[in-house]
């Protein structure tokens, strides 16, 4: 089932990106403020109909799902969406449904994609409710919070955000995640396949976190409820614990 609706979406997108690069002109128009300004409220903008393949899984407004698959992308700093955008598109992250979406987008295209995403902000996924031990989200708190001096591990809210909703420019939040999800991606900067700019401190970091830090860390983030200010910090004006190739000083 699965498999079908990412076929349908590919096509649709592709469709889509075809039509859009065939009649810029009136791609152009459409999107233009006064075009925007005259269509009723409930009309879908351009960018909204060109972004069904995205939110065929990633939810309307990119808010992800209530399952282990597929994240919440809206909100998120537009470079940091930008720079996930080119590492499915170029194989510095490997899941092929994302990288045949995005073989042959340019980078304008990929920003455009990334921006939209970035502005909007819908209520968040379910929390995760499976129960665990309070000594075990006590300690997943404690490292989030605070890292662990001991292994030269800085705090997830060093770079995150003091809300962990990310920081501005190419940081992204942690909460409304499933803690499958952030386990999966916890191993695969781990082991080396995802990788990001370098250089590279989520690999840095995740190299040093054994089987309980992963899950600890991520049992206590998924069971976060939405802040009360949602957008991301703005960038820092003091250096990050690491260099982050991703978040350039």
């Amino acid at each position: 089932m699965r498999r079908g609706i990412v076929g349908i979406s590919v096509v649709l997108f592709l469709c889509l990106v075809l039509a859009d690069a065939a009649f810029p002109a009136a791609a152009a128009e459409t999107d233009s403020p006064a075009a925007t300004a005259s269509m009723p409220a409930s009309m879908p903008s351009a960018m909204d109909e060109r972004m069904h393949a995205c939110t065929t899984c990633h939810g309307v407004q990119g808010q992800g799902r209530n399952n282990d698959y597929f994240p919440r992308i809206a909100g998120k700093p537009a470079d940091y969406l930008f720079n996930q955008l080119i590492a499915f598109r170029d194989g510095g992250r490997t899941y092929p449904p994302m990288g045949y979406l995005l073989a042959f987008l340019p980078d304008p295209y990929l920003h455009k994609i990334a921006e939209y995403f970035a502005a909007l902000q819908p209520p968040y996924p379910n929390a995760d409710t499976q129960p665990l031990p309070a000594d075990v989200l006590d300690y997943g708190k404690k490292l989030v919070m605070q890292g662990d001096p001991s292994r030269q591990l800085p705090a997830c809210a060093a770079c995150h955000g003091a809300r962990l909703t990310g920081t501005q420019p190419g940081i992204p939040g942690l909460l409304g995640l499933h803690a499958s999800y952030i386990v999966g991606q916890m191993g695969t900067w781990r082991s080396g396949t995802r990788h990001a700019i370098a250089p590279d401190c989520m690999h840095t970091i995740a190299v040093k976190l054994t089987d309980r830090d992963i899950t600890a860390v991520s049992g206590w983030l998924a069971r976060q409820p939405r802040p009360n200010d949602p957008t991301p910090a703005p960038k820092q004006t003091g250096r990050l614990p690491m260099a982050c190739g991703s978040q350039p000083e």
